[in-house]
């Protein structure tokens, strides 16, 4: 195989130092043959990326130069039918010297140029997360994202910037430094090379989530009342709005809050259908309940609820479930009173798992936090993506119950909960694994 030059150790990247010369056998080939002549010899062409194998003639403008193999070292090694169309056409059969530089290599090649074997995973592959944008909707090319190993940070400047170098579309290359932080939901980031601006826009936030943001989108119905906790810049809530949800969006992110009511106004969604916070999670629950009340529209028993709570972080959404517990307490009397109650609101909450039995493990936590068991029957268990090894992501769907939205029923002079509860700290035998 070809390759360019080795330089390992080299860690600050020097493009002149990939220059490289070889010999090559060529055929002086008639101008109007050439065509026909390339196209029966195929097997025995010159096949380099970037690198034609038709070449004017110095000699004479009657004829071209049609490149061989590279790995050829003499005429007798071609093929039997090569070798006869060579002598019927009388070809000349010359030496030529093709002279290759940095441009002549990919990004791959370069990378095992300057990076020793013993690191066995050499790195190409690369996030794109749209284009770099201050809003102005200037076209601007995309930002490559990356998770480089420690073992390959003596390089990275240099990764960067060969990166940057072979995809023409990029203008950016960035390297993830570690895991998202549980506060603001964001990851520090460090540019190897190109431009250091990253406000960037993109048609999904988050490209391995987006079947995920479909799915749940697609479940809310036109006229829906959607409570999204952990909003984020909008993934969940913007669609859905748009597809005539009304949407109460938090986040506790400053900065996602911000890029929150940008994507609200980008995307032309009015007040009405959005209603953006930025709020803790407990505290906007509880908020958004009081906001939707006062907000009017009851019906003629009193009652408004949000269809649907969602709850899209993954890390921690579960120890935010403890806010419904008693939420609608002020609403028991008239939820009692009604010949035909209404139906609860919906809780999407996803979750990460290192379980063998996931259902189980996920089951357990979320009562745990909520107080008292979700139904079974009317819960459904998805799994989203794998995030590791034996780490995976699911999202938990269960209808809030009057138990849990209510607090404890008074019974004479003893609450139910006084009085003997049903939860357990581990899923009880009759209580079914919700269906994957």
């Amino acid at each position: 195989m070809l390759c360019p030059p080795i330089h390992y150790g080299m860690t600050v990247l020097n493009r002149e130092a990939f220059k490289k010369s070889i010999s090559v056998l060529a055929l002086r080939t008639p101008a109007k043959k050439v065509k026909q002549i390339q196209k029966s010899m195929s097997p025995d062409m010159l096949d380099l990326p970037r690198m034609r194998n038709i070449l004017s003639d110095s000699d004479s403008k009657e004829t071209r130069l049609l490149l061989l193999r590279h790995d050829l070292e003499d005429v007798s090694d071609l093929s039997p039918e090569s070798k006869t169309l060579i002598d019927d056409e009388e070809l000349v059969v010359i030496e030529h010297t093709i002279n290759l530089d940095y441009s002549s290599w990919s990004t791959e090649q370069i990378l095992h140029a300057v990076i020793p074997d013993t690191i066995k995973e050499i790195p190409s592959a690369f996030t794109q997360a749209g284009h770099i944008d201050t809003f102005s909707h200037s076209l601007t090319p995309n930002p490559a994202q990356m998770n480089l190993r420690e073992a390959l940070y003596p390089w990275k400047h240099l990764i960067g910037q060969v990166i940057l170098d072979k995809n023409k579309n990029i203008t950016s290359v960035v390297n993830k430094l570690s895991n998202i932080e549980a506060t603001f939901r964001y990851f520090q980031m460090e540019v190897l090379a190109g431009d250091t601006n990253m406000v960037t826009e993109v048609v999904y936030w988050n490209s391995r989530l987006h079947t995920e943001h479909e799915r749940l989108v697609k479940s809310f119905k036109k006229n829906q009342l959607v409570c999204d906790v952990f909003a984020g810049v909008g993934p969940f809530a913007i669609p859905a709005a748009k597809n005539g949800v009304t949407v109460y969006a938090n986040d506790l992110n400053p900065e996602s809050y911000q890029w929150l009511q940008a994507n609200k106004t980008l995307n032309k969604i009015s007040d009405t259908k959005l209603k953006p916070y930025n709020l803790d999670g407990r505290e906007f629950i509880r908020q958004a309940v009081k906001d939707l009340e006062s907000a009017g529209s009851l019906d003629k028993d009193g009652w408004k609820m949000f269809d649907h709570f969602v709850m899209n972080l993954p890390d921690t959404a579960i120890g935010f479930l403890d806010a419904f517990r008693g939420l609608y307490r002020g609403k028991r009397q008239i939820y009692d009173s009604l010949d035909s109650p209404p139906k609860l609101p919906m809780v999407h909450c996803h979750c990460f798992t290192k379980s063998d039995d996931p259902a189980q493990d996920i089951a357990k936590r979320v009562e745990q936090v909520i107080g008292s068991p979700y139904d079974p029957s009317s819960s459904k268990l998805h799994w989203v993506r794998n995030v590791a090894p034996k780490k995976e992501m699911y999202c938990i769907s269960f209808p809030l119950t009057p138990d849990m939205i209510f607090g404890p029923k008074i019974t004479g002079k003893r609450t139910q909960d006084q009085a003997g509860s049903t939860f357990s700290s581990t899923p009880s035998a009759n209580v079914k694994k919700p269906a994957i």
